[in-house]
């Protein structure tokens, strides 16, 4: 997006915030505006630009290409330039809510609760769940602060560290588990010809996974049931559906206490590593690094 005339800082200012936070309404409080003058100014910087930033919808607002393409110019240099002058007065407000995203399972199952504490501390956070690769896409673009990613960021415009290791374990409820007690060891994974697979996908990525690193073969089935988050793939199985591949801290609780059995135990598990992602550079908002080395440091007992 080209400005006609030297750029407002105000008027950026203003449109960062509502391309993070979603709404008019949620920006100006974060901004301490009015709805009015988020709209007014907004409505500006489209003048100015002559393109349209966001479509109005019932429930805020969605970004155009040309707003994504804006905040990927303008996140970092208004970042850098807010860190560099300081919290100022806004410090004594609050700062502004930082931007969590990654994958729904893991987000409500381990980090939501390690993060309980920060937020009856006073810190503020907007989360968010997706796949990693929109989710990194939109890290570049500013529109979050953290992102928990399956895989590690390719290039330089994003920093990753570890944040610990997932484990892939081949479960199923005891009614199945009783069926298939010994035949596993003996015919390999066939089986489990017989047992409906319940997955994550129609693709079968995890399952294809275990099959190349576990059993040294290609998976030649398909899906029973496909469950758009593992939390149901962890449900259904332990109500007898049928067999599946899901993280251990999922179904851990369940193994404990016998509702899911663990079909197999190989002495080298697949496993993937997660990572937490951000921007290069000094965080502007005092919030982030806290809830940065807090995730760090509670992934180390998970």
């Amino acid at each position: 997006m080209a400005l006609a005339g030297p750029a407002d800082l105000n008027l950026l200012r203003t449109f960062l915030a509502v391309y993070r936070a979603g709404s008019f309404t949620a920006a100006a409080q974060v901004l301490g505006l009015s709805q009015p003058t988020v709209t007014t100014q907004i409505r500006a910087l489209e003048r100015q630009g002559g393109r349209e930033l966001f479509e109005r919808r019932p429930r805020g607002v969605v970004p155009t290409p040309v707003a994504d393409e804006l905040a990927a110019r303008i996140s970092a240099p208004l970042d850098a330039l807010a860190a560099a002058a300081g919290p100022g007065a806004r410090a004594e407000t609050g700062a502004e809510p930082v931007h969590l995203a990654g994958p729904a399972e893991l987000l409500c199952t381990l980090v939501l609760p390690a993060l309980a504490p920060l937020v009856a501390d006073g810190v503020r956070l907007r989360v968010t769940a997706g796949l990693t690769d929109p989710l990194l896409e939109e890290l570049r673009a500013g529109r979050h602060d953290l992102v928990i990613a399956t895989t590690r960021p390719r290039g330089r415009t994003l920093t990753a560290v570890p944040l610990g290791d997932e484990e892939f374990v081949l479960v199923a409820a005891p009614v199945w588990a009783d069926r298939l007690r010994g035949r596993l060891t003996v015919e390999g994974p066939a089986a489990l010809h017989e047992v409906p697979l319940v997955a994550y996908a129609e693709d079968l990525p995890i399952v294809r996974r275990y099959w190349r690193h576990v059993f040294g073969r290609r998976l030649n089935c398909r899906a029973a049931l496909t469950v758009p988050d593992l939390r149901g793939v962890v449900s259904a199985v332990a109500s007898g559906a049928g067999f599946a591949v899901v993280p251990r801290y999922l179904c851990a609780p369940l193994l404990d206490s016998g509702a899911l059995v663990q079909l197999d135990d190989p002495e080298d598990p697949p496993i993937n590593t997660g990572y937490l992602v951000q921007r290069p550079g000094t965080p502007a908002n005092p919030y982030l690094p806290r809830v940065r080395d807090h995730l760090l440091a509670a992934a180390r007992t998970w």
